[in-house]
This record gives C-alpha cells, sequence and structure tokens, in this order.
C-alpha cells in the first residue's frame, strides 16, 4: 500500500473511531506509520485528507449497496437482499456515523460525498420499487421514493437502536418487519411459504 493509500485508510479509521476533530494531523500519521510532511507532501492539509478518506467511505459503501441491488432476482428479492446483507450492527454505518459528526456535516465540501452517496443508494432503491409495480409485484399506490426513504430509514434507525440495546436484535427486527409490509401476496392473498420465513443471517457493514 502507498503511503498515500495508507493515510486515506488510517484517516478512515480514526474518522470512525474519534470523529473529525479527535482526527489529528499526529495521530493519522502515527497510525500510518508515516513519517512527517508525508500528509503535506500527498495532500494540502487535514480537510483535503479527510474528504479523500469521506470519499472513499462513500465509494465503498455505494459499490457494495450496487452490487446487491444490481444483482439477480425480483425487485422484492433484491430489496430484501439489500436488508439482510451481512452488516457489523453493533458498529453501525461508516457513512451514517459521518452525518452525525457536526464537523462533517457543517462543511459543504466533506459532506457532499455523503449526501451524493445517501441520495444515488436512496435513488436506485427507488427505480426497483418503480419496477416491481409495473410488474405487479408491489401494489399500485406505493410510491418509490417514499418506499426508498423507509428502507434507509428503517437501516440507518436499526443501527441506533441496535448500539443502544447492544444487540442486533433490534435491527433484525426492523428489517423483518419491513420486509413484511413489503411482501408481495400470493394469488389468494397470502404471503408464500418462503416468504413467511425470512431469517435474517448475519448482521454485518
Amino acid at each position: 500500500m502507498s503511503t498515500a493509500d495508507r493515510l486515506i485508510e488510517s484517516t478512515r479509521e480514526l474518522l470512525w473511531e474519534r470523529g473529525y476533530v479527535g482526527t489529528s494531523p499526529k495521530a493519522i500519521l502515527e497510525r500510518a506509520g508515516a513519517g512527517q510532511g508525508s500528509m503535506y507532501h500527498h495532500f494540502k492539509g487535514k480537510p483535503d485528507l479527510a474528504l479523500a478518506a469521506i470519499r472513499r467511505t462513500a465509494e465503498e459503501l455505494l459499490g457494495t449497496a450496487e452490487e446487491v441491488l444490481g444483482g439477480p432476482g425480483t425487485p422484492y428479492e433484491r430489496i430484501e437482499a439489500y436488508l439482510l446483507r451481512e452488516r457489523d450492527v453493533l458498529r453501525g454505518c461508516p457513512v451514517g456515523r459521518l452525518t452525525m459528526d457536526p464537523d462533517v456535516v457543517a462543511s459543504d465540501e466533506l459532506r457532499a460525498p455523503v449526501d451524493a452517496t445517501i441520495a444515488r443508494i436512496r435513488e436506485r432503491i427507488a427505480r426497483i420499487v418503480e419496477e416491481g409495480k409495473r410488474q405487479g409485484q408491489f401494489a399500485a399506490h406505493l410510491d418509490g421514493e417514499e418506499v426508498a426513504a423507509a428502507v434507509l430509514a428503517t437501516v440507518q434507525g436499526g443501527y441506533v437502536l441496535a448500539r443502544a440495546s447492544g444487540s442486533p436484535a433490534a435491527f433484525d427486527a426492523g428489517v423483518r418487519g419491513l420486509l413484511a409490509l413489503l411482501r408481495p401476496a400470493a394469488e389468494d392473498g397470502t404471503t408464500t411459504e418462503r416468504d413467511a420465513h425470512v431469517d435474517p443471517a448475519g448482521h454485518g457493514a
């Protein structure tokens, strides 16, 4: 890993652990095992390095979400896969954590990658919902944007509830509840046997 990459990865870890204010240049250099002046050789300073770290975190989350949402399956199955994908629930969401950092939120530049990532995931889910409506899988009255917002709110809220209780059970309960509301009905109006027994395997980021 290059020195620049080590600096970015170290900053990502420190932003997660300590927030923007607690992430000092000295701590970044120590974590990266880089010498004095390395930061300023590759970056203009802490804000520039923090921006690079936030962008990488946002790109990573977006790539993971797209891999699941763009995978095989019906619209419902792809949303289900997104909600049930492996997550480190008790650690929380790296992008969600950034939205709770007042220094990140106060900076238009630092907040921009976070806003853009959340917006793109929301738009992707909304398109999947509309696709499902056209196929008759989701009820015609559902609004794609509103369902997408509910999906993201369930995930982010689930992280908070899980951390507060010290157990991923609260996250799993929220996911199961939302999937039950979205679950396609069989022609006779009942849920299918497969859908009646959703097992949220694993918890991770």
